[in-house]
């Protein structure tokens, strides 16, 4: 039987964005491949928020953490990327499986989908939050969109 939406177990997968101040974070699932905004963990010199991590985890129970890796367009290493890789070391502590996939252009993309919705007139102002948690989005959906 081919792999339909209704053969498929459903599976909710948590996304994030990396920023050093702010990381994106979206909740995706496999059936409808689409994902939504949920907001921001704080990130800064004393380190990623892992109370609030926890606190989606715990609240989603997600079957896997996609974190989007930071590369050019050449497909090089962009400069965050070994922070990326730190926060992804860091994330084995929630014991769950961990992918990454190419975040290239995701916050161009949330930014552009936000302004957008602004000129529709069914978004208020725009916020950096707001761009990185859309971005995230962008991440699940392009890793969702790539699953069998």
């Amino acid at each position: 039987m081919p792999d339909t939406p209704e053969s498929r177990a459903p599976e909710t997968i948590i996304a994030f964005d990396f920023g050093r101040r702010r990381i994106g974070v979206a909740i995706g699932q496999n059936v409808t491949r689409s994902a939504t905004p949920i907001g921001v963990v704080s990130n800064s010199d004393a380190g990623v928020d892992h109370q609030k991590i926890a606190a989606i985890i715990d609240e989603w129970r997600p079957a896997r953490i996609v974190v989007g890796m930071p590369l050019h367009a050449d497909g090089s290493r962009g400069d965050i990327t070994a922070a990326v890789e730190v926060f992804v070391t860091e994330l084995d502590r929630y014991a769950l499986p961990i992918e990454t996939v190419d975040e290239r252009y995701t916050s161009i993309e949330a930014e552009q989908a936000l302004k957008l919705a602004r000129q529709a007139g069914t978004r208020g102002q725009i916020s950096k939050e707001m761009i990185d948690s859309a971005a995230a989005v962008f991440i699940a959906e392009r890793y969702l969109s790539c699953r069998k």
